[in-house]
C-alpha cells in the first residue's frame, strides 16, 4: 500500500489517493470470499460450500469486492495519514474508488486534518501578577471567621430583629390572594442579610420582634425557576417565634485550642498568613496563565475545522454525563429539570471550547518553532506521578496511557512553561 498524493481542500481537508498493490488486494480479496461464502445460497452446493470460480462465475469477479475494500480501507488509510505528515482529525471521510480490480485498488479519501498554524507576539508576552500581600487585616478576618463558627446563639428579647440575627418564624405566601404551592413553613430559621429568600423579603423583618405578626410584601424576579411565578408580586402573612444573635467568643488560646488544629493565637495568625499567601499565589499564578494564553490566542492564524470544536464539545458533554452519573442523574432527566434541548445544552460549551482548541493549537505551535523537547525522562517522571495519583503500577499506566499522548501532552506544558518563563511579569 502506499500513498500517490497529498492535495490540500479548502477547510482544512486534504484528498488522499492511494494505491493497494496487487498482491494486498488480492489477499483482502480471498479473505472476503472465506467471511461472504459462508452467507451465500448457490445452486448445487450447499450453503457456505460454493467454490470462489463458480460465485464469480454467476455474480462477477467483483462481488467480493466490497467486502474487501471495506476491510483493507481503515489499514491502508492508518497508513496513507501517516506517510502524508497530516495529523488527522476526528471526522466524516469521504471514500471515492478510483479503480479497482486484478491489477489491485486505487481509491481516494478525503479527510479533516489539524490546520496550518502560525502564531505571533507570543515572545515577552507583558502581564501583570495580583499582588500576594497578606496584610494584618487578612488575618484578623481569619480569626473572625473563627469566632463566627465558635460563636453562640442568645435569645433576643428587649429589641427587634437587625441584620445578622437569626429569626424563626411561620410564613404562607399569597398571589393574587392565593396560596401557592411551595409558599408555606412552619418554624423556619432565617440568618437576617443571607439572602436566601427573594429580594427585599429580608429586610422586611428587621425591627419585626418576638410574637410579631406582619405582611411581607415582595416581587418575584423575572428569572425565578417556577413558571408561574416569574415577575408577580406576592404577600407573605408571617409570625415570629424567635430572634437570636451571635454572641462572638474572646479571642484567646481557650478559642484557639478550642476552636482550631493549633495552642496559642500566634501558632494560628502565622498558619492563617502562611494559607492565604499560598492561596494568592496560587490565584496569582492562574491570571498569569490566564493572560499569556490570552495574548497567545491573539496572536493565533488558523483556519480551524469545524470538527475539532464539535470533537471538544463532545468530551465536554461526556464528561458532564459521567459527573451526573456519579450523582445518580441522567443526561435525561437533568434535561427535562432545566427545560434545555441538545442544541442548547452543547452551545453551552462552545465558548469553552473553542478557546481550548485555539489555545492547544498555539501551544503545539510554540513547541515546534521554540523545539521544545520532552524526554525519557520527562516521561517516567509523569508515569510515576500517575502511579501515585491513582495508586497504580507504572506499568498498567504505560498500557492506558500511550506514550505517543503523554508526548503531546507534555509537550503542551512545556510550552506553556516556557512562555511563563520568558513573559515580562510587572507585581501590583
Amino acid at each position: 500500500m502506499s500513498l500517490k498524493t497529498a492535495t490540500k481542500k479548502e477547510n482544512s481537508r486534504v484528498e488522499l489517493e492511494i494505491e493497494v498493490d496487487a498482491a494486498t488486494f488480492g489477499a483482502a480479496v480471498s479473505a472476503a470470499y472465506k467471511k461472504d461464502v459462508k452467507k451465500m445460497n448457490v445452486p448445487g452446493f450447499r450453503k457456505g460450500k460454493a467454490p470462489r470460480a463458480m460465485i464469480e462465475k454467476l455474480y462477477g469477479e467483483g462481488i467480493f469486492y466490497e467486502t474487501a475494500m471495506n476491510d483493507i480501507y481503515p489499514t491502508a488509510l492508518d497508513e496513507a495519514i501517516k506517510e502524508s505528515g497530516y495529523t488527522y482529525v476526528e471526522d466524516k471521510i469521504d471514500l471515492d474508488v478510483v479503480s479497482v480490480g486484478a491489477d489491485g485498488l486505487v481509491f481516494k479519501a478525503t479527510i479533516t486534518v489539524k490546520p496550518e498554524v502560525s502564531v505571533d507576539g507570543y515572545k515577552g508576552i507583558k502581564v501583570t501578577k495580583p499582588s500576594v500581600a497578606v496584610s494584618d487585616e487578612d488575618v484578623d478576618k481569619e480569626l473572625t471567621r473563627l469566632q463566627e463558627r465558635n460563636a453562640r446563639m442568645v435569645s433576643v428579647e428587649d429589641r427587634g430583629a437587625e441584620m445578622g440575627d437569626t429569626v424563626t418564624f411561620d410564613f404562607e405566601g399569597f398571589v393574587d390572594g392565593e396560596a401557592f404551592e411551595g409558599g408555606k413553613a412552619e418554624g423556619h430559621a432565617l440568618e437576617l442579610g443571607s439572602g436566601q429568600f427573594i429580594p427585599g423579603f429580608e429586610e422586611q423583618l428587621v425591627g419585626a420582634t418576638v410574637d410579631a405578626e406582619l405582611d411581607v410584601n415582595v416581587t418575584f424576579p423575572e428569572e425565578y425557576h417556577a413558571e408561574e411565578l416569574k415577575g408577580k408580586p406576592a404577600v407573605f402573612k408571617c409570625k415570629i417565634h424567635k430572634i437570636e444573635k451571635k454572641e462572638l467568643p474572646e479571642v484567646d488560646d481557650e478559642l484557639i485550642k478550642d476552636g482550631s488544629d493549633f495552642d496559642t493565637v500566634d501558632e494560628f495568625k502565622a498558619d492563617a498568613r502562611k494559607r492565604l499567601e499560598e492561596q494568592r499565589q496560587k490565584v496569582a499564578e492562574e491570571a498569569i496563565d490566564e493572560q499569556i494564553v490570552d495574548a497567545l490566542v491573539a496572536g493565533l492564524t488558523a483556519d480551524i475545522p469545524a470538527a475539532m470544536i464539535e470533537n471538544t464539545i463532545n468530551d465536554r458533554v461526556q464528561d458532564f454525563a459521567y459527573r451526573l452519573q456519579s450523582q445518580g442523574l441522567s443526561m435525561d432527566l437533568y434535561m427535562q429539570y432545566t427545560g434545555m434541548d441538545q442544541a442548547a445544552f452543547r452551545d453551552g460549551f462552545r465558548e469553552q471550547a473553542e478557546k481550548q482548541v485555539k489555545v492547544r493549537l498555539a501551544l503545539e505551535a510554540v513547541a515546534k518553532i521554540e523545539a521544545i523537547e520532552v524526554t525519557d525522562e520527562d516521561l517516567e517522571a509523569e508515569y510515576a506521578k500517575f502511579a501515585e495519583q491513582y495508586g497504580m503500577e507504572v506499568d498498567k499506566i504505560k498500557v492506558a496511557i500511550p506514550a505517543t499522548a503523554l508526548t503531546e501532552d507534555l509537550s503542551v506544558s512545556k510550552a506553556m512553561q516556557w512562555l511563563k518563563d520568558n513573559a515580562v511579569i510587572t507585581e501590583e
